[in-house]
């Protein structure tokens, strides 16, 4: 199956054959599979790991954290890209993505306000979860609008967090 992967502006033509993956015509050995008990995946490529969580939000979005920071993912079958292609349309997302629990945990503080103009990279909220501290981090430039997490509440996978609109 080919697709193609856009990450922070950069765009990768990736084909997947069972599991051999080819990124740009350069064939690696790769895995992706669940870690049991846990909301988080584990990639592991040329024998090397990397642990993951996805919050994922349509089929072809998807909103990865990754050490505490979170990675907006465009992921397009080969099919999707040559509809778009034809239509010469290209559906851009409508304003900033909410901020979501990417696993369930408890709150412990809460870094951000309504109003707040905030950055990429910027801390929002810490969220335990199996006894680790995990810094939620603001995907793109942005004012924060409704913060629904409060510290010491328990919150759900999926569970909005913070809401933004465009700064």
């Amino acid at each position: 199956m080919k697709y193609r992967i856009t990450l922070e502006g950069r765009t990768w033509e990736v084909a997947v054959d069972g599991a051999t993956v080819t990124v740009d015509g350069r064939a690696y050995q790769a895995e992706l599979r669940p870690v049991q008990g846990t909301p988080l995946r584990l990639l592991t490529l040329e024998g090397r790991a990397w642990p993951f969580a996805v919050e994922g939000s349509t089929r072809e979005a998807w909103t990865l954290l990754v050490q505490g920071e979170r990675r907006e993912v465009e992921v397009l079958d080969q099919r999707t890209v040559q509809i778009r292609a034809l239509a010469g349309s290209h559906a851009e997302p409508s304003g900033p993505v909410p901020l979501k629990a990417p696993m369930p945990g408890l709150v412990v503080r809460v870094l951000a306000e309504p109003g707040q103009k905030v950055v990429e990279g910027d801390s929002l909220i810490v969220l335990e979860a199996m006894k680790m501290q995990n810094e939620l981090k603001a995907g793109s430039s942005a004012i924060v609008e409704r913060v629904s997490a409060l510290p010491g509440k328990t919150v759900e996978k999926g569970e909005v967090l913070m809401t933004f609109s465009s700064a």
